[in-house]
């Protein structure tokens, strides 16, 4: 690809002994959501004031963030006035802290401290960039000039701040060198101590010190270099909190995310979704249920993930794609056979064993945990002779033995092949229903008696019934040690009589007083075919007895279409 030579590469940050990469992330950090104002900002159309306070108590009432970053107040009068009405509605409770953003400008900062008044828990959140690549195109400057910025801006905060903190507000400060990752980290460092002394920061009332991706600009391991540099290096660093700000412009922002963690970083501002300009920012739900796939608590709610998914989609008219980590509404699914073979076996293993641990391939974490209520299999041409016997058994409660899977998965894929789609549950239980359940011929069961007892310790069953084939009507009777028995030793000698009897299972499929039983029999032709056959009753022996009708009737349908084939 031409053109490659015009981009500037990234240069890394020297460190020695870097200690992050043996380091895992064993605690949720502090939580900011800026989908109000960083993600807001990046909609085609802005949310209205309804569409704000609903995402708003989604974020706070429900998954529990408590940091939300409301708005710009000063840049446009929409964000003062949810300010407003957030703090004048009652809207925020005392667990719950509001942020507001504004750029390190004198009039911006004043017209900040208006919006905030009445409010019990703040951070005020000021920027200016510090890239080299701003200084030399932007501001035309160097790293004194930008550093005077962000100092002058902090004076006028603290002393703004004295009477805000004297009527009882709790009031914090937060500082981000905007294009953090792309600042040489000695300027980094210089700049944000120098803001630290100036907003007056110590251990006891510590500033956040938010370093952005603003523009991502290289790998993820080389922004943890960045990150564990720029602690080890921070005078006084009991003085900081160290937030990361991750954009996602190399689709790194989880990555960056994680790694600026174990680097030693304590609080990530996120959004739902990965929203936010350009190609948004790291996205909240994934960065939380990593966690929580890796054991650890991400002390945030994400169990009614459907209810978060149409909040989302209502207020910002984004849709959530298919393939998003966890939200997707194909996450969860496998149209692989192997893939979807290993998830039965999953489901199966924890059931034999009574784990409470989570094992199931290809399934990172448990889709009920979250709320979902869809198929974590689904059928279309790739799909194995696992899959549908999946969906049978998980849906409709008809637990095929396994030697029948792959009968039963040829027919389904046929199916998919000849409509080229997906298959819904619905379609796949009306082909088992056409193929087992709705066979009529061309032998029918007319009318049956059927006798079982025990003499002298062994069982006797003794089978009387009429049979239909086509116009014609037979009577058949026999005996045996078992309703199956008795069954094959009264058609013995008929032309039905062609058939070994190989296996079969049964279970019930219903409870209560309307309990059915499901039989499922595999039979054995000349050619060493098999066959099987499913036959439902609310007597089990009847239901074998059905299964076997149903098997020989199929059978015979099968040898019909062999003549009809060599005929051609």
């Amino acid at each position: 690809m031409k053109g490659f030579e015009k981009y500037i590469p990234f240069t890394p940050q020297p460190i020695e002994g870097r200690t992050w990469p043996d380091k895992s992330i064993t605690k949720a950090p502090i939580w900011c959501s800026v989908d109000l104002r960083d993600g807001n900002q990046a909609l085609i159309d802005p949310m209205n004031m309804t569409e704000k306070l609903e995402m708003f108590h989604m974020l706070v009432d429900e998954i529990g963030v408590k940091e939300v970053e409301i708005g710009f107040p000063s840049a446009s009068d929409t964000d003062y006035a949810i300010c407003r009405e957030l703090i004048e509605g009652g809207h925020i409770s005392d667990d719950v802290t509001i942020q507001v953003l504004v750029q390190a400008r004198a009039h911006l900062i004043k017209k900040t401290f208006e919006a905030i008044q009445g409010a019990k828990h703040v951070i005020f959140h000021f920027y200016n960039s510090t890239s080299t690549l701003q200084r030399q195109v932007v501001f035309r400057t160097d790293v004194a000039g930008v550093k005077k910025i962000a100092t002058d801006a902090a004076d006028l905060i603290y002393e703004m701040a004295q009477p805000v903190l004297a009527s009882g507000m709790d009031l914090r400060f937060e500082y981000s060198p905007e294009s953090f990752m792309g600042t040489e980290m000695d300027a980094a460092v210089e700049i944000c101590a120098a803001v630290l002394d100036h907003l007056h920061a110590d251990a006891a009332h510590p500033v956040i010190l938010n370093l952005p991706t603003t523009v991502e600009n290289c790998m993820p391991n080389r922004f943890a270099d960045e990150i564990e540099y720029f602690i080890r290096t921070l005078p006084g660093r009991e003085r900081a909190i160290i937030s990361l700000h991750p954009h996602n412009d190399r689709g790194c922002g989880v990555a960056t995310a994680e790694m600026g963690l174990i680097a030693g970083a304590e609080r990530v501002e996120a959004c739902l979704f990965g929203n936010g300009e350009r190609t948004g920012n790291v996205d909240l739900i994934t960065l939380a249920l990593n966690m929580y796939s890796q054991g650890v608590d991400p002390e945030l709610d994400f169990s009614r993930m459907d209810r978060v998914i149409d909040m989302y989609q209502r207020c910002t008219k984004m849709r959530v794609p298919e393939r998003q980590p966890y939200a997707g509404d194909l996450v969860f699914t496998a149209f692989s056979g192997s893939h979807q073979d290993a998830i039965n076996k999953g489901f199966n293993y924890m059931q034999e064993t009574g784990t409470d641990k989570w094992m199931v391939p290809y399934l990172p974490i448990d889709p009920s945990d979250l709320g979902r209520s869809y198929e974590p299999v689904r059928i279309n041409s790739q799909s194995g002779k696992g899959g549908a016997a999946f969906i049978m058994n998980h849906k409709f409660g008809f637990d095929m033995p396994k030697a029948m899977h792959p009968e039963f998965g040829a027919i389904v894929q046929r199916e998919s092949d000849e409509r080229g789609v997906e298959l819904k549950p619905d379609v796949i239980y009306s082909l088992f229903e056409r193929e087992y359940l709705q066979v009529a011929g061309p032998y029918r069961l007319i009318s049956n008696k059927l006798n079982a007892d025990v003499v002298d310790g062994v069982a006797h069953s003794h089978f009387y019934g009429k049979l239909q084939h086509k116009d014609t009507v037979f009577e058949v009777t026999g005996d045996g040690n078992g309703p199956i028995d008795a069954f094959f030793n009264a058609i013995h000698g008929e032309r039905m009589d062609r058939y070994e009897f190989i296996d079969y299972k049964e279970h019930a499929i219903s409870t209560g007083s309307d309990s059915k039983a499901v039989a499922y029999i595999q039979l054995r032709d000349k050619q060493g075919r098999d066959i099987f056959g499913v036959g439902i009753d609310h007597n089990i022996s009847m239901a074998s007895i059905k299964g076997i009708l149903c098997a020989i009737n199929r059978a015979k349908a099968m040898e019909h279409r062999d003549e009809e084939a060599a005929a051609k």
